[in-house]
């Protein structure tokens, strides 16, 4: 009794400082919990074949321990149905407009391939989010937001490349790098420029990026347009392209909130992902390859939303891929019917 006694008074305590804490500062220190889950069906048209799957169990933690310092500790329990550690950073704010991070991150490049999951349009992300432009990294990123007019905001960082689970022995006398730069135009408008370097092995690989959109009155139409060049011409210039129309129509006295139509195109090249393979398998004195094909997609359908938009959503979607002559289509890179829950908490 006496030590169940000494634990509440303790956490009486510790609320109490707490408190008195966040009335000084004016500061929630209280850790924020958020996750999504996405569980989705898909059906092969011409194989006649079709799966479930768990896409995603995302679970995050962020918060603040002081005033001008934040964190955030992101896992996917299931991403393509491995653990990876995601988001690991500490953010320190010393100043308005000015955000400094360090740690394990989403290098900031292109609109599409920064998105979270659950704010993704589409069932399946774009070729340029999932193929052309997805890199995290371990590393220093500093972003500073002012107004001359017109909001812009400025992010730059350096990385390792050393991706997220190479990092214990990893040295070098090169590191990555990437710039993003935001302009907030009146009415939803915006423009995104950014650019990046990688080197996945003894080949740099710069990317360029300008996208662009508009995001009012119900409508989200967004076009993107990424270059990846290889240095000494080990393999040919990339390019990558998606587009799309969302249209939001709010609904009343439904199970829906509202109804989105929406219909996306998106093309790349044939892309290599600057590794060196000899005979099927990474091998430093093998050559650039072919790992994703030229091809273009026409994807058509509708969201339904339970919730707010983005919390609790049902994606319909039918993808139509149109590939070179001479091509190979991966298992899950053919035509499809995808049904797809996603969930925000």
């Amino acid at each position: 009794m006496l030590k169940r006694l000494s634990v509440i008074s303790l956490l009486t305590l510790f609320s109490a400082i707490g408190a008195n804490s966040q009335e000084k500062e004016d500061v929630n220190y209280l850790p924020e919990v958020h996750g999504t889950l996405r569980a989705k069906y898909e059906y092969q048209t011409e194989e006649g074949e079709n799966r479930f799957e768990v896409r995603t169990a995302r679970l995050s933690v962020n918060g603040k321990v002081a005033k001008v310092v934040e964190y955030k500790a992101e896992v996917d329990l299931c991403n393509e149905g491995k653990i990876k550690m995601l988001d690991a950073y500490t953010r320190f704010r010393p100043f308005k407009g000015f955000a400094f991070t360090i740690g394990q991150m989403r290098i900031p490049f292109t609109i599409d391939a920064h998105r979270s999951p659950h704010l993704q349009y589409f069932a399946n992300r774009s070729f340029i989010a999932k193929q052309v432009g997805n890199v995290r990294d371990v590393g220093a990123m500093a972003g500073y937001s002012f107004n001359v007019g017109v909001p812009i905001t400025i992010e730059g960082g350096l990385f390792n490349g050393s991706g997220l689970t190479d990092q214990k022995d990893f040295w070098t006398n090169n590191m990555n790098f990437s710039v993003k730069g935001q302009v907030f135009l009146p009415h939803g408008f915006n423009i995104t420029l950014s650019s990046q370097k990688i080197k996945p092995h003894d080949v740099s690989v710069m990317h360029y990026d300008a996208g662009a959109y508009w995001h009012a009155h119900g409508w989200h139409i967004e076009a993107e347009y990424l270059y990846k060049h290889y240095s000494d011409n080990a393999f040919g210039g990339v390019h990558a392209f998606n587009s799309f129309i969302n249209y939001d129509i709010p609904l009343r006295k439904c199970f829906f909130t509202k109804v989105s139509p929406l219909v996306r195109y998106d093309y790349m090249s044939d892309h290599s992902d600057g590794m060196r393979y000899l005979d099927g398998k990474e091998d430093e004195t093998g050559s650039l390859v072919i790992n994703d094909y030229q091809r273009s997609r026409i994807t058509g359908g509708v969201t339904l939303s339970i919730a707010k938009p983005f919390i609790s959503d049902i994606r319909i979607n039918f993808e139509k891929y149109f590939y070179r002559d001479g091509a190979i289509a991966k298992p899950s890179e053919k035509d499809k019917f995808v049904v797809e829950v996603v969930t925000r908490f």
